[in-house]
C-alpha cells in the first residue's frame, strides 16, 4: 500500500479549544477529538481506502488509438486529458464508498506503459471522525484491438457502404463536393475510400456514422438517395440479424456553366425566365441565369428530382469566340420584360457583336447577341460560348422551341490563356482518392480551378495550399489570381536523422 497521510478533519467546535487530552493508545497529548486516538493511532488501525485498488489495467488499441471504457465503448483520449481520467476514475469500483475531493495524473514516461493517478478522498469512521487520504493508483496499459479493427484486419471491416455518384459528362459538382468533405472532415470517420466509376465510395463500420455522411452530402449539394440492406447472417435463437446496408447518393447530372432548356411549367414558376439559361452556381441548390435578362432563379433540390432535366450543352462543346463590339445597356435604358423574378446586380446585360476566333480575318459577318457579361468584357477580349445555332441538341424540350426565340451564340464566359493561368498558379487543393489521369476528367479539374480563381464566393469554401515546390511569377494583371493571404500552409513533418533514431523521415500525411 502507498504511503498515506490523515488528519482529522470532523472536530467539532469544542474540539478546537485549547483543551489537550491523551491519545487512548499511545497517551501522546492531542486535541480532542471523536475517536480520542492521535494520527499515528489513527493510521496503524484504519484504512478509509483499503476496499479502492491500488492497480489496474487500461485496454488500448494501438491501431485507432483509443481506450476501452466498460462494457464496449472505446473513446478517444489523449494522456493526461479529462477524457482519459473519467475512463480511469470508473475503473475503481470503491471510490463511491469514500468521498472524491482531488485527482490527478503524476508524469510517468510515455513509453512505459504506466499512468499513475494521485487521489485525495475523505471518509468517515466510527465516531463521526472523517480522515482526509493521498494516495496513489497505479493503472497497466495492455494492448487490445478494438472490434473495429479487428473486422478491418479480418477483411470483413465494413458495415455501411455510401456510394456517391454523378453520371453526367461535367463533373465539377463533384470536383466542389469533395473540397467540401475534406474542408469540413465529413470523412474522418471513414474505414476506406475507394474511387470508382463516377464517383466515390466511403465504408464505416457504424451504422450513424453513415447516416451523418449522408445528411451532410445532401445539404451541401442537390442529392438523391436510395437505401438497400443485404442480410449476411441471422440467429435463429436469439432472433438476431446481421445487415449490411448501402447508401446510393446520385449528385444532380448538373454543374456550373452548363447550359439547360427549362420545361414551360418550370420556367412559370420561376418567374417567367427564358427558356434556355445557364448553371451559374451549384450548391445545396441549382441557381440559374438568364443570359438574355439577367434574371437568376434558385431550384431546390426537392423541385429538380420532382422534374428532373439535364444539360443540353457542357463546357467540353464551348467554342471561343472574339469581341468585335460591345454595347452596354444601362439600367435605365432596359426594357421591361415579362419576368418576374430576381434580376442580378453583379452582371451587366449588353449587345454583343463576336466571330469565331477560327474566322477571324476571314470573314466580316458578325454574330450579334444578348450577354450577361458586359462587366467583364471589352473590345478585343475572347469569350467561350455554345454555337446554339448550329449544334445539334437531342433534347425533348429543345425541339419544341421556335428558332426564333434560340439566340445563335449563348456566352459562358471570359476567356484567358490556359498555359499563363498555370504559370500563375502557386497553390493547390488536395484529394480524397488519386487525381483522373483521363483526358476528359483532368479537363473537367482543370475548368474547376479556373473556377476557384474566378470567383471569390466559391473559393471561401475550399482549403487552398500553398505549393512550396513552386516559386510565385511576377503577376498578370488581367489574369485572376488567388492571393497569398488566402492560402494555407501545407503541413510536413520532418525530422533529422539523429533524432529518428532509424535514420527514417516522415511521410507527409497522405488523404
Amino acid at each position: 500500500m502507498e504511503h498515506a497521510d490523515y488528519a482529522p478533519l470532523g472536530a467539532t467546535a469544542a474540539a478546537a479549544s485549547t483543551a489537550i487530552v491523551l491519545c487512548c493508545e499511545c497517551g501522546v497529548a492531542i486535541q480532542p477529538n471523536p475517536a480520542n486516538m492521535c494520527v499515528t493511532c489513527l493510521r496503524n488501525h484504519v484504512d478509509i481506502t483499503e476496499n479502492i485498488p491500488k492497480q489496474a489495467v487500461l485496454h488500448f488499441c494501438r491501431n485507432c488509438e483509443r481506450y476501452l471504457q466498460p462494457p464496449t465503448e472505446w473513446i478517444q483520449a489523449s494522456l493526461e486529458s479529462r477524457e482519459l481520467l473519467a475512463i480511469c476514475l470508473k475503473k475503481l469500483k470503491g471510490l463511491k464508498d469514500v468521498k472524491l475531493v482531488d485527482a490527478g495524473f503524476i508524469w510517468t514516461e510515455q513509453h512505459s506503459k504506466r499512468i499513475k493517478v494521485k487521489l485525495t478522498v475523505h471518509g468517515q469512521i466510527s465516531g463521526g471522525t472523517v480522515l482526509q487520504q493521498v494516495f496513489v493508483v497505479e493503472f497497466t496499459v495492455q494492448n487490445q484491438m478494438c472490434n473495429d479493427c479487428h473486422r478491418t484486419e479480418a477483411k470483413d471491416f465494413w458495415r455501411c457502404l455510401v456510394q456517391v455518384r454523378q453520371r453526367a459528362e461535367n463533373k465539377k459538382t463533384f470536383y466542389y463536393l469533395e473540397q467540401l468533405i475534406l474542408k469540413h472532415k465529413a470523412h474522418e470517420n471513414t474505414l476506406g475510400i475507394k474511387p470508382e466509376h463516377g464517383g466515390l465510395d466511403f465504408y464505416y463500420a457504424n451504422e450513424n456514422h453513415a447516416r451523418r455522411m449522408v445528411d451532410f452530402l445532401q445539404t451541401m449539394v442537390p442529392a438523391r438517395v436510395t437505401t438497400s440492406k443485404r442480410l449476411i447472417s441471422h440467429d435463429i435463437h436469439s432472433n438476431n440479424y446481421n445487415y449490411k446496408y448501402s447508401w446510393s447518393v446520385e449528385i444532380a447530372p448538373i454543374s456550373k456553366d452548363s447550359a439547360v432548356c427549362l420545361t414551360k411549367k418550370l420556367r412559370h414558376q420561376l418567374g417567367n425566365l427564358s427558356p434556355l439559361c445557364l448553371v451559374n452556381r451549384v450548391s445545396s441548390s441549382i441557381h440559374l441565369i438568364d443570359p438574355l435578362t439577367a434574371q437568376i432563379a434558385e431550384i431546390t433540390s426537392q423541385v429538380y428530382f420532382r422534374s428532373p432535366f439535364e444539360a443540353i450543352c457542357n463546357p467540353k462543346q464551348l467554342v471561343e469566340y472574339i469581341v468585335m463590339d460591345i454595347d452596354v445597356i444601362m439600367e435605365k435604358d432596359r426594357k421591361s420584360y415579362p419576368g418576374q423574378g430576381q434580376v442580378s446586380f453583379k452582371h451587366a446585360l449588353c449587345d454583343i457583336w463576336v466571330v469565331r476566333a477560327s474566322e477571324l480575318g476571314l470573314t466580316e459577318n458578325t454574330i450579334h447577341t444578348r450577354s450577361h457579361l458586359g462587366h467583364l468584357l471589352k473590345v478585343g477580349d475572347s469569350v467561350m460560348g455554345y454555337n446554339t445555332g448550329e449544334a445539334n441538341i437531342n433534347d425533348p424540350e429543345f425541339e419544341k422551341l421556335s428558332s426564333d426565340t434560340i439566340p445563335d451564340v449563348i456566352l459562358v464566359r471570359k476567356h484567358y490563356d490556359r498555359q499563363s493561368r498555370l504559370s500563375q498558379r502557386v497553390w493547390k487543393i488536395k484529394h480524397l482518392a488519386a487525381e483522373a489521369t483521363d483526358e476528359r476528367s483532368k479537363y473537367d479539374y482543370n475548368e474547376f480551378l479556373d473556377d476557384l480563381e474566378e470567383h471569390e464566393d466559391l473559393r471561401g469554401q475550399v482549403n487552398i495550399y500553398r505549393d512550396s515546390n513552386k516559386t510565385v511569377p511576377e503577376a498578370i494583371d488581367d489574369l485572376p489570381q488567388i492571393n497569398l493571404a488566402e492560402m494555407l500552409e501545407d503541413l510536413t513533418l520532418e525530422c533529422a536523422d539523429d533524432e529518428m533514431g532509424d535514420g527514417q523521415e516522415e511521410e507527409e500525411p497522405q488523404l
